[in-house]
């Protein structure tokens, strides 16, 4: 039996963003990000991440050349990690990563061409998912998610969105080691909005430990008072994610127990169709759920 190790090349590219989801993932606690990069993610099978300028040491042309090389020697096998959502306007010059013979590289441009040799590429974070913060009102970069940047250019490639403002590092590593295990997802296997049912399949009301105090019609007039956040414009009747089984800093809490409204980043629309943050949702949206209100 072989003890080799295979490594799954991987590139990391950052369009606009906070570099949240980045950071997000630096503090990934089981494996932490030290295991990530050095040891088998599941046994027998590493992650190469070969580029990501945030934790990179290289810089300049010649690490912009090994992105290029991985799409040309390791084609079909790398994954392609998009954080950010991608500028277009202007010729995506909004947002560039750097020089390449005296061209600017734009996001958009490397996005482009690196899909279309990758084995797949997975959406990191609500703005590479849907488009996020930087594709809110009144949007002067034009910024948009990655599926619709591939498919204005007709490229058809397998894309896994792991939304979240941040992501839990959890949602990331999880959908990776599912990819290694057991090849890519089957459609069964992701939701309408192409996130992993394992991690976004259940709504957060339905597991949130103040649910009680909804059905009871006990509800919170202030942030940080028992009862439930529904009044106070909390998006847990809408908001399809593990975060209060998960919880997040290993296990320490969430936002709705830190007595704050979930947000409902994870969903398609965030932020600006579930604004206000505080203030109550619309009721025609709870129908759409299936959520009696008292």
């Amino acid at each position: 039996m072989s003890s080799k190790v295979v490594e799954c090349p991987a590139v990391w590219i950052a369009g606009a963003s906070c570099s949240g989801c980045s950071i997000s993932l630096l503090n990934a606690v089981s494996p932490s990000i030290k295991n990530l990069l050095i040891d088998p993610v599941i046994p027998g099978k590493h992650v190469n991440l070969r580029f990501h300028a945030t934790i990179m040491a290289g810089q300049g042309e010649p690490a912009l050349k090994v992105v290029r090389d991985t799409a040309a020697q390791r084609a079909e096998e790398y994954l392609l990690l998009v954080e950010g959502a991608i500028p277009t306007a202007e010729d995506g010059l909004y947002c560039t990563i750097g020089e390449l013979e005296g061209e600017e590289l734009t996001v958009r441009e490397a996005v482009s061409e690196l899909a279309r040799s990758a084995l797949a590429i997975i959406s990191v974070g609500t703005c590479a998912s849907f488009g996020g913060i930087p594709s809110g009102s009144p949007n002067p970069s034009e910024a948009k998610s990655v599926k619709e940047v591939l498919e204005e250019e007709g490229i058809s490639k397998p894309v896994i969105n792991v939304p979240g403002c941040p992501p839990h590092p959890d949602w990331l590593v999880g959908t990776i080691a599912m990819v290694l295990l057991n090849g890519l997802p089957s459609p069964d296997d992701l939701d309408g909005a192409l996130r992993p049912k394992a991690f976004y399949g259940k709504l957060i009301h339905d597991n949130c430990p103040r649910r009680a105090y909804f059905d009871s019609g006990q509800f919170a007039r202030h942030t940080g008072e028992p009862g439930c956040l529904y009044e106070l414009g909390c998006k847990g009747p809408v908001t399809y994610a593990d975060c209060p089984l998960r919880l997040w800093n290993n296990g320490v809490n969430w936002c709705v127990g830190a007595g704050s409204p979930c947000i409902g980043c994870v969903e398609p629309g965030f932020p600006d169709k579930l604004q206000p943050m505080f203030k109550k949702l619309d009721e025609t949206a709870l129908e759409r759920f299936k959520i009696s209100v008292r």
